[in-house]
């Protein structure tokens, strides 16, 4: 325990994603040792990420507008929207230059232990962008884990009725794996997703 401010700062940054104790106590450690000027850059960036960006209107991605600079770029095809977790799978989808729609940000994923439910998530807002019939394909992203897969089923069971095509992303085997370490559950998706060979 260390005391007042270098204490409070240890304790902040412990409550950011992925910081243990040990993490926290080496970054505030780091942060009283660094260059005033480099943090002062730091504590600025931080200023105005949280004045400056907001979500999207549209899709819910982080934006510096109303609009996110997908949303706003005339050359998506806006017939296909792509559903992912998090603004980052945004990013993840788009190294990929596979995807040329649009996107629909949730903003998590159903988890009934932490307390995250339908509601909590920005579903009512895709089906308000279903309406206009330009929709033709629903790409359901999220991540291949118990409350992505959640999020998928309540997702594909409630899209039905619309009569959109809802497709899943295929999930298997990374490239360069090997059998021997796959789990039974990778494994069986491998077999699900597999294609003819041409």
């Amino acid at each position: 325990m260390y005391e007042g401010a270098v204490q409070e700062l240890i304790d902040e940054l412990g409550r950011l994603p992925g910081v243990g104790p040990k993490s926290a106590q080496r970054l505030a450690f780091h942060i009283l040792e660094a260059d005033g000027e480099d943090m002062a850059r730091l504590v600025t960036a931080i200023t105005t990420v949280k004045e400056r960006v907001k979500f999207c209107t549209i899709c819910g991605n982080v934006a510096e507008e109303e609009r996110c600079a997908i949303c706003r770029d005339p050359r998506r095809d806006p017939s296909m929207i792509c559903v992912v977790e998090e603004s980052k799978d945004v990013i993840a989808v788009e190294r990929t230059r596979s995807f040329r729609g649009r996107y629909h940000v949730l903003g998590g994923a159903i988890n009934p232990i932490a307390g995250v439910g339908p509601d909590q998530l920005r579903i009512r807002e895709l089906l308000a962008r279903l309406s206009d019939d330009q929709v033709q394909e629903i790409i359901i992203a999220t991540d291949p884990n118990l409350e992505g897969e959640a999020t998928a089923t309540y997702l594909v069971r409630m899209l039905r009725t619309i009569g959109i095509p809802v497709t899943r992303l295929a999930s298997g085997l990374p490239v360069g794996g090997d059998l021997e370490y796959a789990d039974e559950v990778t494994l069986g998706r491998a077999f699900e997703g597999r294609r003819v060979m041409t």
